[in-house]
């Protein structure tokens, strides 16, 4: 089909009086075509309309589609169970053309943002082998919007306090102040009410924002758009920090992050024909300044510690002195640190554990000694003293049964010093000292061979005694 210019030169050379065979010859097309412009006699390219075997089943096609619920190869197989065969390509096209089912495509705009007016957060879960083993972790990110500069940590789940804690870390060491307006999502973790702009933060949130002079927002729901300067990096994340790198554990992740994200602050964008930190030096003096003085980030919980000395918290278990047994304290919950305090004073610090590790964490110095014996220290008999003296082997037994613990130790001494009263210490200790050749510690064998050992020492009459008695008696 000719353009709208080749049809105008055709008109033109036709009024200038030049015949349909010159006019073919210069213009290098078939002399027919020339001749239908000619008879059409307009400059505008007329509409092509193709048709389609579909135009004649339109209203059926409409109806099976809304009945199939959207499934093209539904529509075409119910059609054909009807005797009415279409290709699924010119099914597809026909519906496309006619817009049975399409969406009406709308244009897409483009957000701009002056130096420090906004920047976006937002989390996204990711999988990443730690340690090595493979965890579920939430990934949170916020960046200017002006500048792009992004900064990103990783945690094992994401609440209150990990935002609290993440958006300090961030304003305070990475970009040094803050937007006048942080965009997020309608997430429960920031928002307690509301959606878009009727969205209500959560009062400690907004506590957050007043101290570093900024505002929450929402944006609308479903409109992913308004905060695509921070969904992207996350699929940048994924493909260029985790592959290829090892990480010992979270803290070694969020350091190594932290470093890449620094990094990354000196790529050439070449949409913005600059690099971030280069837009970062403009933007920074727009940025609400930090406030003179920042407090850390905690979470406050109210525990009792139980009677083994240890306060529960997350699954996991903390010492304290053993002198607030069943008492109240306050536990003060950082990103690295449990802090206990009783009344104003603190008691006990530990290392934070991640939650879920069902650690137990102990601090020798909250141990009273000898509050406690140990399971495998038994006290001293007064019997066992008695043995031990008594003869060298049954000090040797004695300490054999110490030593393989088995049962109760307390039970078998008392055993063996019952013999030691009933039974003859020269038999006892002969037993004794046949057992230990063999490492034999069962008593009921040792009193058997015991009892073997004293046979026929006691009671025992002489026969010429016997036959006098008898005698004596006739």
């Amino acid at each position: 089909m000719l353009d709208q210019e080749t049809r105008a030169v055709i008109l033109r050379l036709k009024a200038e009086g030049q015949g349909i065979l010159p006019i073919a010859r210069v213009l290098k097309i078939s002399p027919n075509t020339v001749r239908k412009v000619i008879d059409e006699g307009q400059v505008e390219v007329p509409d092509f309309l193709r048709s389609s075997t579909a135009e004649p089943h339109q209203e059926r096609i409409e109806e099976t589609y809304a009945r199939c619920k959207g499934n093209l190869v539904r529509v075409q197989e119910e059609l054909e169970s009807e005797g009415i065969s279409i290709a699924y390509s010119t099914l597809t096209g026909f519906c496309r053309k006619q817009g049975i089912g399409e969406k009406p495509k709308q244009r897409s705009g483009r957000y701009h943002f002056n130096p420090g007016e906004e920047m976006q957060h937002d989390t996204s879960p990711h999988r990443v082998e730690v340690g090595g083993k493979t965890m579920l972790l939430q990934c949170a990110s916020v960046v200017l919007c002006f500048s792009r500069m992004l900064f990103a940590q990783v945690y094992p789940t994401f609440n209150r306090f990990y935002c609290k804690v993440f958006l300090t870390q961030a304003i305070k060491c990475f970009f040094r102040g803050a937007a006048s307006r942080c965009m997020v999502d309608n997430t429960s973790v920031v928002i307690a009410s509301g959606t878009g702009k009727n969205a209500i933060p959560a009062p400690e949130m907004k506590a957050l924002g007043d101290r570093f002079g900024f505002e929450f927002e929402a944006h609308e729901v479903g409109d992913a758009n308004r905060s695509a300067r921070v969904e992207r990096p996350f699929h940048y994340i994924e493909n260029n920090f985790y592959p290829g790198r090892t990480f010992e554990d979270l803290a070694d992740l969020n350091r190594q992050l932290a470093e890449w994200c620094a990094i990354k602050s000196h790529r050439f964008i070449s949409k913005l024909l600059a690099r971030p930190i280069e837009l970062y030096q403009t933007e920074r003096i727009h940025l609400e300044p930090l406030p003179i003085y920042v407090p850390e980030v905690y979470a406050l919980h109210s525990r009792i510690v139980n009677l083994e000395g240890n306060i529960h918290l997350h699954t996991n278990r903390y010492s304290v002195p053993d002198e607030l047994l069943s008492r109240t304290v306050e536990v003060r919950e950082t990103i690295d640190k449990i802090r206990v305090f009783h009344g104003h004073k603190l008691v006990a610090e530990h290392k934070r554990e991640i939650e879920g590790a069902r650690a137990l964490i102990v601090d020798k110095a909250h141990r009273t000694p000898g509050r406690r014996p140990s399971k495998n220290k038994t006290p001293v008999l007064p019997e066992e003293k008695t043995l031990r003296a008594a003869a060298p082997e049954l000090d040797t037994f004695v300490t054999l049964i110490r030593k393989q613990g088995r049962g109760r130790p307390l039970r078998h001494i008392r055993k063996l010093y019952r013999f030691y009263i009933d039974y003859p210490t020269d038999a006892l200790v002969k037993a004794v000292t046949r057992a230990l050749e063999y490492g034999l510690t069962d008593l009921d064998r040792i009193e058997n061979m015991t009892l073997r050992n004293i046979a026929g020492d006691y009671f025992r009459l002489d026969i010429f005694d016997i036959e006098d008695e008898e005698d004596d008696n006739e």
